[in-house]
């Protein structure tokens, strides 16, 4: 991560001109238009994303958002660059925690999908969050097979990310996935090979869970806006009990992630952080 601040008046000023609350979401995702993933984003070989402390930063604080681009939910990253990112940011600042690191992670599903993860960097300024963002390939893809790969965000989180967090103080980051599916229950080697480069070993998805809360608080929001939505709950509650988070209005995503960081970092913070503008955003 750089040493850059999340300065929600400059964010407010640079939507504005590059029309985030006109645009369609192919004229914003213009990865879209290429039918493939942005290079920047392409996990095979990458080693590690990193969310290190800095001057600016030095009590960083590591999230991974993963959204599932599939199909269904591939409206949400649109809604998050319109105006729901500034609204987690600056709640998360607000809510007393001046450091958050954020990582976007898009899912698919490696069964079907041609692009079942990409993965952003941990940034902290608001102008490299939304180049991030704004550079995922909605694929909409996904498949009959019941299920999309939200372990994948598990895999990467816990295999493929240092967090000064955890190495300095023993202080685990949070990881949230979206979406409205079972997860898939294996990630095999081959598939694993296939989309990092390496790949030896077949892991269950719980498996993967367990390694990911090595490092990670594991969230999952279920967006409840069908059936198979609704039964999709059922096992991400048995799996996740409490931290599977269920809401029926996507709009409230923000929301929910920035109450859990909040709840979490409760402390006056001292550090300088530029709120300018912060009136001119509704907070959820």
């Amino acid at each position: 991560m750089g040493g850059t601040r999340y300065d929600l008046g400059a964010r407010l000023s640079r939507a504005e001109a590059a029309g985030y609350g006109k645009k369609s979401a192919s004229e914003i995702f213009t990865q879209n238009a290429k039918g493939m993933a942005h290079e920047s984003m392409n996990p095979n070989g990458v080693t590690f994303r990193e969310a290190r402390d800095s001057a600016v930063h030095p009590n960083s604080v590591p999230i991974i958002l993963g959204l599932d681009v599939t199909g269904s939910m591939g409206h949400i990253p649109h809604e998050l660059i319109k105006d729901g990112l500034p609204k987690l940011m600056g709640g998360i600042i607000q809510g007393g925690v001046p450091d958050p690191a954020l990582l976007f992670l898009g899912i698919g599903d490696h069964e079907c999908d041609n692009y079942p993860l990409q993965v952003g960097q941990f940034e902290s300024g608001d102008e490299e969050l939304d180049m991030w963002l704004t550079r995922t390939y909605i694929e909409s893809g996904g498949g009959g097979n019941a299920g999309e790969s939200y372990l994948l965000a598990w895999y990467f989180a816990a295999f493929h990310t240092k967090t000064d967090a955890f190495e300095k103080r023993n202080q685990k980051g949070l990881l949230f996935t979206v979406g409205d599916e079972p997860n898939l229950d294996v990630l095999p080697a081959s598939a694993i090979k296939e989309i990092m480069g390496t790949g030896q070993q077949t892991y269950t998805a719980k498996e993967l869970l367990d390694e990911a809360r090595k490092y990670y608080d594991v969230y999952h929001i279920s967006v409840l806006h069908s059936d198979q939505a609704v039964r999709a709950n059922v096992a991400w509650k048995e799996l996740l009990g409490q931290n599977c988070l269920s809401i029926e209005d996507h709009r409230e995503i923000p929301n929910v992630i920035k109450g859990i960081i909040c709840d979490r970092y409760k402390s006056g913070s001292s550090g300088s952080v530029n709120l300018g503008g912060l009136d001119n955003i509704e907070m959820l």
